[in-house]
């Protein structure tokens, strides 16, 4: 339901997909999906991060190739996620009311420029906001939940209407159409709008027209489809431990949030997204376009979508998730054929930002799989062993080129000297990113000292000498 940019951590220990299914999904492409090195760096990231689990899912030419989870679905008691355990989407629902609406504009019950008093005539502004601008968060109405926790109010069951009464009849936050502000309350307004112009309940429609048709057999409402296998809810207070979440009463989820999943069967509908299978491409046009505000400047979404690039460079479609206890990640790459999931059940840790990153850069740069993609060791060590040579005014120059020995001067070390020794211990290295340019490898890492944390540009030449080793300030 929330819209953030994400937060998490988890306990541990991964479970694969049974064998068979495995093969079948690695046979559907002659590329490999995430190799060993991969997986343990994900799974030393969930462990560091102490997040309960994370469940993924990818696919690549259009096709499931991958899937499995790591860590706790439950932690008292103990239970294992695995690739069928489900967990809430949050705002990553956002989407599937989009796609309802657009299916009955194809059949002519309704367009994306009626204007709301169509439906709802006694609502702030109806005969000045479009349907639309609910799906492009352009309307002005205010928020009903930009927490990133539960509130009171929350605690207790409502209705969509409730909402609707309370914050759709406050005054507008801007004049619609002039600017961009996420909000829930436009999604409540469009379920509501679908409600009445369908006559259907939105989640049965959703599971008649895409859930059944594409097999997304765990799809569902959380609060009424709620089973003992789904995925707990936890949360963390600053650094504390895990603890069970506060979960949100019955009906503050209505079109904005309210859907849960497997990242399997979110995979499909990635997959019926890349192929425009459900919807008409007209359909699909309006869902994917950038709405643009009137002085031009971006707003980077669509309907239901957030519309960006990965690296700066590939197209991405994407959206997060978060409601109490939740955390959700979607990307599907039009250019690539290609998708990821992330879900994970805790909140309040950015971890479903990272192990996305570290799986998008896997699938889409054939160089970051080609060259392992996780830091060795022994590439760890050798960049310590720099560092800390740095910190006494001295450095292996048989290790540089001549370009780089050329650029480590008497000053160049002393400077560094006297600027890394005051910072204490070294305390990690970690690999951030690697890429091709020049002929070589760049690769970006972050070093942890015992009072700051700097970041490490190096160029490595084909012959593993150091072309360029900087250490940069990061801000």
């Amino acid at each position: 339901m929330r819209k953030n940019r994400v937060r998490i951590r988890v306990l541990s220990l991964a479970l694969l997909l049974p064998l068979a299914f495995a093969a079948r999904l690695s046979a559907q492409t002659a590329t490999p999906v995430l190799g060993s090195a991969e997986e343990a760096k994900i799974e030393k990231m969930l462990a560091d991060s102490g997040v309960p689990s994370i469940s993924l899912a990818i696919v690549e030419h259009g096709k499931l190739v991958y899937a499995k989870a790591f860590g706790k679905a439950s932690l008292d008691p103990s239970r294992a996620a695995d690739p069928q355990t489900r967990y809430a989407i949050g705002s990553i629902s956002k989407q599937f009311t989009t796609a309802a609406i657009l299916l009955l504009a194809q059949e002519g019950k309704l367009s994306l420029d009626d204007k709301v008093s169509k439906y709802f005539p006694d609502l702030t502004s109806a005969n000045e906001i479009t349907i639309r601008e609910l799906l492009s968060h352009t309307s002005g109405y205010e928020d009903y939940a930009p927490q990133d926790y539960t509130i009171p109010e929350q605690t207790k069951p409502t209705t969509p209407q409730a909402i609707l009464d309370k914050w759709a009849k406050m005054p507008l936050n801007f004049a619609p159409g002039t600017k961009w502000q996420y909000s829930n309350t436009n999604y409540v307004l469009a379920g509501q709008i679908f409600e009445k112009v369908s006559g259907e309940d939105l989640v049965k429609f959703l599971d008649a027209k895409i859930f059944r048709p594409l097999g997304m057999t765990s799809a569902g409402d959380c609060g009424t489809d709620k089973t003992p296998d789904d995925a707990v809810a936890y949360t963390r207070y600053a650094l504390g431990p895990s603890r069970p979440a506060m979960r949100e009463g019955h009906g503050w989820f209505s079109g904005a949030g309210e859907l849960c999943m497997t990242p399997t069967d979110l995979a499909k509908w990635d997959v019926a997204f890349l192929h425009k299978q459900i919807l008409s491409s007209r359909s699909y046009d309006e869902f994917t376009r950038e709405v643009l505000l009137p002085d031009g400047d971006r707003t980077h979404y669509a309907l239901g979508l957030d519309v960006d690039s990965f690296d700066n460079r590939i197209p991405m479609i994407s959206h997060s998730g978060e409601v109490s206890g939740f955390l959700a990640l979607n990307r599907v790459f039009p250019t690539r054929d290609a998708a990821v999931v992330v879900l994970s059940n805790q909140d309040a840790i950015d971890l479903i930002g990272p192990v996305g990153n570290e799986i998008s850069r896997w699938i889409l740069e054939p160089e970051y799989r080609t060259q392992g993609g996780a830091a060795s060791p022994a590439e760890i060590a050798q960049v310590s062993g720099i560092l800390e040579g740095l910190q006494q005014g001295r450095i292996d120059r048989s290790l540089l080129t001549s370009n780089d020995n050329f650029y480590f001067t008497d000053v160049v070390l002393h400077d560094i000297q006297a600027s890394l020794a005051p910072l204490g211990k070294l305390e990690s290295v970690t690999r951030v990113r690697q890429s091709l340019r020049g002929g070589m490898t760049f690769r970006l890492y972050q070093a942890k000292f015992e009072k700051k944390t700097l970041g490490v540009t190096v160029y490595l030449t084909p012959d593993g000498h150091y072309e360029q080793f900087l250490v940069v300030q990061q801000f």
